[in-house]
């Protein structure tokens, strides 16, 4: 039915919701009355409901019209704004795409992209919201952001998922730690050294748990932090070792810092992009998006 509905339609009711008066409404629409009256005729019909009550001398909004009201000022307005995304798109001129992305994940994904996307379309603006995998899910469904990059394990019905990549968790340990000279690591490596983990409320950490209590694993999670980049501070000054995703350790040739792989059960998390099921995404969110799909998913 909505695909039905007409922007002139959508307009004329508006106007005699605001006026109060199909004459007034006319004038402005610069429509006959006859022509005004068939336009809000050919709506009801399409909505089946009465949308308004006419009297002598005004016009009234019926109680469906009052809650009609707002919607159909939100569908023209979304109408113009994407008339006004084209146009800017077209001339390369304006526009801002906001990303909600996991902390972790957003160097590894956009610092490429990014330049790339502002070589092509230098006027549009990037921003980037990094947040925890809960946030980012939030302000995609309100439209704070136009998308995310997020883990799997967190989403929920208003959104949809298209996968990048699967991110392995490793142990995270300073390079002349004794567990760094062992080729391989056993979970009963673990049991005695201080594990830096991060706050229960962490996608990361819930992942986790849930992988070592459904093997029965116990491990000595003696620190608590509230960022990944924390728990690899703390590790970097010898308090301790952590297991978080491989995405967040520093390259190979860091002086301090190195990772091993752990036994099985193999715990990976899975990312990737996030769109709303409810907000229409921008043209100019959808250029960065092509983008970004382009490189990662075939990487």
């Amino acid at each position: 039915m909505l695909h039905r509905l007409e922007f002139l339609d959508l307009q004329a009711f508006i106007q005699v919701a605001e006026l109060g008066s199909f004459h007034e409404a006319a004038q402005r629409l610069h429509l006959s009355q006859p022509a005004l009256s068939r336009r809000i005729q050919k709506l009801e019909e399409l909505l089946e409901v009465s949308l308004l009550e006419r009297t002598t001398r005004r016009t009234r909004l019926t109680a469906i019209g009052a809650d009609f009201l707002p919607r159909a000022r939100r569908m023209i307005e979304e109408y113009e704004s994407s008339i006004l995304g084209i146009r800017e798109l077209a001339t390369h001129q304006t526009g801002t795409v906001t990303i909600a992305c996991l902390p972790t994940a957003a160097f590894y994904f956009l610092p490429s992209v990014i330049r790339e996307f502002s070589e092509a379309w230098p006027g549009i603006r990037i921003r980037i919201l990094d947040v925890s995998a809960n946030e980012g899910l939030e302000k995609v469904i309100s439209g704070e952001a136009d998308f995310g990059i997020n883990m799997f394990s967190a989403q929920r019905p208003e959104v949809s998922f298209t996968q990048l990549l699967r991110d392995p968790f490793v142990l995270a340990l300073r390079s002349d730690h004794p567990l760094a000279a062992k080729t391989q690591i056993a979970w009963a490596d673990l049991e005695q050294v201080r594990l830096i983990t991060v706050s229960r409320d962490s996608g990361n950490r819930t992942l986790l748990d849930s992988a070592m209590s459904a093997e029965g694993i116990h491990l000595n999670s003696f620190y608590e932090v509230q960022h990944l980049s924390t728990s690899l501070g703390l590790v970097e000054s010898g308090l301790g070792v952590a297991i978080l995703p491989r995405m967040t350790m520093p390259g190979p040739d860091h002086e301090i810092l190195c990772s091993r792989e752990l036994p099985e059960p193999r715990i990976e998390r899975t990312i990737g992009l996030v769109r709303s099921n409810v907000h229409s995404i921008s043209g100019t969110a959808q250029l960065f998006i092509d983008l970004l799909l382009e490189k990662w998913t075939h990487s």
